[in-house]
């Protein structure tokens, strides 16, 4: 876009402004190959809480010795997941900042702030092609006063603002006798407009032995204070969101944290609970209304870790499956191999997929596993601790470069597995997987030719956008289900079992499932091996062992011991002898 500088890791297109007296906003927005003047824009407004910077607002990687700012709410790591789940529409966000640090400051300082602010508004959204987004206006902290300079600035709340969220900001609702009724009838306006409010029960909250909150402030109040005024307009619904209060309604959310501990909440509400995503999405998309769940858990933890900016990880000391051929000089790319699958007929097309992984055609960010620490308490109420070592993502095929995560039938995985001293996991180390990963994808499903190569392509594409500027070798989950392990295998013999495919919230489409017969492979499924040895209370034992072991087996599973930990190999397979079971 014009005037916009490319920055970063990922790439993010930046422009700078200057307004006077004293505001800089700083404009992000996708890639320049990702921003499709075809679509419909967003602009955000944040307005940046007090005492905090622009950068630090944005928030990295922490290095030693970095402020501690830069972790508390992490907007542009959640930026860059709500693109991720919004890939039809361009999602620009422009962080404001005063000479102050102060929004409430700043308009103290300047009678004629809502003129200025509405002035501001204007120009920023001129400088998107096209120059007619929709609004939305958030922020934190002291940030909501820059909304309500604006909302002061207008008889009616203009057409083009469709979302207003205050992120435990709303302290001055009410100051103006007018907030309530111009909220109110610009939500009744148009019945895609958003009002939401997250705050927390911060009445006597201290620090360092004193209160924090006055008898009258807070945001506790200022949304009962909310609560209270919309309730003359329209039915709020009171209920209870896990450790939250909620009020809403068809176009309202209002969420307040009941704080049982006391604590001081007021950043974590953003950064910690997802506040930001939060605010900024309603259901996640997606082609079932069964699949539409909440994109991030206002309970935490951070959704967006893959997202954040900042140096290449260093994977050097994790343990290298070094039982797998390297890959050939002159092996097939990921897309090649894909595309030579068409028209084969299912078994001739399994027997390709474990030849080529048997060759070593995996690419080198698979080879370096991740540890994965679990512990649990077993019957007699010993505590036990395991490390497992898991691929980073999806068994695929290819190079670094080109690489193709590949379904498979589960005798397929079980053969590579059984050949390189690997097991498939189970549900309860699915779940571990995907709390310890650090990118936690959005799901994708399909609908149309779910068994096609093609398809599976296709998806392949789709995960690779997605995760366009993470590094190779981050521990993933999200971006496929899982073939596991279960004792349903034994009830029901000729299946595969899968589940998982988990939200970013935490919630996995699938529940453990057997419905399917054993051959059968689509898009969604996907292959991540573990490492056979398993270190338990500092000693090595392998996986069948620890499964079948009457005490030892919660660390691996939660439906009881295990007997069988492998699938049989697929009749008339010639693969390699398994170890003794």
């Amino acid at each position: 876009m014009e005037g916009f500088a490319v920055r970063g890791q990922f790439r993010e297109q930046v422009r700078v402004f200057k307004f006077e007296p004293g505001v800089t906003a700083t404009m992000v927005a996708p890639p320049v190959a990702e921003f499709n003047r075809l679509q419909p824009t967003t602009l955000i407004l944040y307005a940046l809480p007090n005492g905090n910077t622009t950068e630090q607002t944005i928030g990295k990687a922490m290095s030693p010795g970095d402020d501690w700012h830069f972790d508390i709410q992490h907007v542009g790591a959640q930026m860059r997941l709500l693109r991720a789940a919004n890939p039809g529409r361009n999602l620009v966000i422009a962080y404001l900042e005063n000479a102050q640090k102060s929004w409430p400051a700043w308009r103290a300082a300047n009678t004629n702030n809502s003129t200025l602010i509405a002035g501001m508004v204007t120009a920023l959204r001129a400088a998107i092609p096209g120059g007619a987004p929709d609004v939305y206006l958030t922020g934190h902290s002291g940030g909501g006063s820059f909304t309500f300079g604006f909302i002061n600035g207008f008889d009616a709340i203009p057409a083009y603002i469709t979302r207003i969220a205050f992120l435990d900001s709303d302290y001055a609702f009410g100051d103006d006798p007018a907030h309530g009724p111009k909220l109110t009838a610009w939500l009744k306006g148009n019945r895609d407009r958003r009002l939401i409010v997250i705050a927390y029960d911060d009445r006597n909250i201290e620090l360092n032995g004193k209160k924090v909150v006055s008898d009258t402030g807070g945001t506790y109040r200022a949304t009962y204070r909310m609560v209270e005024a919309f309730r003359k307009e329209m039915p709020l619904t009171e209920g209870t969101d896990g450790s939250y209060t909620s009020f809403t309604a068809p176009q309202v959310e209002m969420f307040i944290h009941k704080n049982p501990e006391n604590k001081i909440l007021h950043t974590m509400l953003v950064g910690e609970f997802n506040g930001f995503i939060r605010a900024m999405s309603d259901l996640e998309p997606g082609p079932r209304e069964s699949w539409q769940k909440p994109l991030a858990s206002l309970e935490g933890p951070r959704a967006y870790t893959g997202w954040i900016e900042g140096p290449a990880p260093d994977f050097s000391n994790r343990v290298v499956a070094s039982a797998i051929p390297p890959r050939a000089v002159g092996a097939r790319g990921g897309a090649e191999f894909m595309r030579a699958l068409a028209g084969l007929d299912r078994d001739a097309r399994e027997q390709a997929v474990l030849r080529e992984l048997k060759s070593g055609n995996i690419p080198d960010f698979l080879r370096r596993l991740a540890p994965i620490t679990v512990t649990a308490t077993d019957a007699e109420g010993r505590k036990h601790t395991a490390v497992y070592q898991v691929m980073p993502d999806y068994l695929a095929i290819g190079s670094d470069q080109d690489v193709v995560r590949v379904p498979m039938n589960p005798h397929t995985a079980q053969a590579f597995c059984d050949a390189f001293g690997f097991v498939l996991p189970t549900t309860k180390m699915v779940d571990d997987i995907w709390r310890e990963s650090i990118s936690k994808m959005i799901p994708q499903p399909l609908t149309q030719s779910r068994q096609d190569p093609a398809t599976f392509l296709a998806h392949n594409g789709m995960i690779e956008q997605q995760i366009a500027g993470q590094y190779p070798g981050e521990l993933r989950a999200g971006d496929k289900k899982d073939v596991v392990i279960t004792n349903r295998l034994g009830e029901t013999p000729g299946r595969i079992a899968i589940y998982g495919w988990h939200f970013p919230s935490g919630v996995p489409i699938q529940p453990l499932t057997t419905v399917h017969a054993d051959w059968y492979v689509d898009y969604s499924h996907g292959i991540r091996p573990v490492a056979r040895t398993i270190k338990v209370d500092d000693a090595d034992m392998p996986y069948e062992e620890v499964l079948r072991d009457p005490k030892l087996h919660v660390l691996l599973s939660n439906e009881g011991v295990i007997p069988v930990s492998t699938y049989p190999p697929a009749a008339g397979a010639a693969f390699t002898s398994r170890p003794n079971q």
